[in-house]
């Protein structure tokens, strides 16, 4: 397979998205580890090869260091890190107060940037790659969770700048995801009905899987994409249809 014998850590990979992105590279033939601040409630499992799973808060800039380091020692090498690890409650920002939301830029910002910091001298070695998980959020406004799409935009940038200041041993590459239906799709969009509905307004008809991010996660890891870095690939089916198509009295199909 396209990723026998190379190794991947995906943050937060024990559910939804983060889950999805480590099966599909499982799938690929990578050897993946996982981490998240609780283990998952089932073992992530797919193509007969089982992630290993290492609890870790990646706010903590030295537990990152230890976890990376044991990740060397065990299996001399990393090719891929994808930081997945992140997201936000619905908040308007005049809510919360500051510390709250700086809580938010921290886990979807800071930590893949201490993540990225940590692994870089494996991924060096092996010549490897970053794949940031990025939003939609971080393109357009996002009222109810301004902090988060504010850390999603500077994530983007991030991974830019470090596409060129790390090239050309080490590729940094963007995912910006739309809406994704996971386990947790209800809090967002509601019952059946309203997921059904959301996904209607996507130009492909429905909502991403996990899977759909992974086999785009395994894209930009794989030999295929070895000449792409500092690029962001839009995974949103589209987009959305702008409001204003729908309001206007002009130019509507019959």
């Amino acid at each position: 397979m396209e990723l026998d014998g190379r190794v991947v850590v995906v943050t937060g990979g024990t559910r939804g998205v983060g889950a999805g992105i480590a099966r599909s590279f499982l799938e690929a033939g990578a050897q993946v580890v996982v981490c998240a601040r609780r283990p998952p409630p089932e073992a992530v499992c797919a193509g007969g090869r089982t992630a290993s799973f290492t609890a870790l808060d990646l706010r903590d800039p030295a537990a990152v260091q230890e976890f990376f380091d044991a990740v060397g020692r065990r299996y001399g090498r990393l090719d891929c890190l994808v930081n997945n690890a992140g997201g936000t409650p619905y908040r308007p920002l005049g809510e919360g107060g500051a510390q709250r939301h700086a809580r938010i830029v921290e886990l979807n910002l800071v930590a893949p940037m201490t993540a990225s910091l940590a692994a870089y001298p494996l991924l060096r070695e092996a010549h490897g790659s970053v794949v940031m998980v990025g939003s939609v959020s971080g393109t357009r406004p996002s009222p109810g969770t301004a902090a988060y799409g504010a850390a999603k935009a500077g994530l983007e940038s991030l991974a830019r700048s470090m596409a060129v200041e790390w090239a050309p041993e080490v590729r940094v590459n963007s995912l910006v995801l739309g809406m994704v239906r996971t386990e947790l799709a209800h809090l967002h969009y509601g019952d059946e009905a309203g997921i059904a509905a959301v996904g209607a307004t996507v130009p492909l008809g429905r909502l991403a899987e996990p899977a759909d991010v992974g086999a785009a996660a395994v894209f930009l890891a794989s030999g295929r994409a070895g000449y792409v870095s500092g690029a962001s690939l839009l995974v949103h089916g589209g987009g959305e249809r702008p409001a204003f198509l729908d309001a206007a009295t002009v130019n509507r199909e019959s």
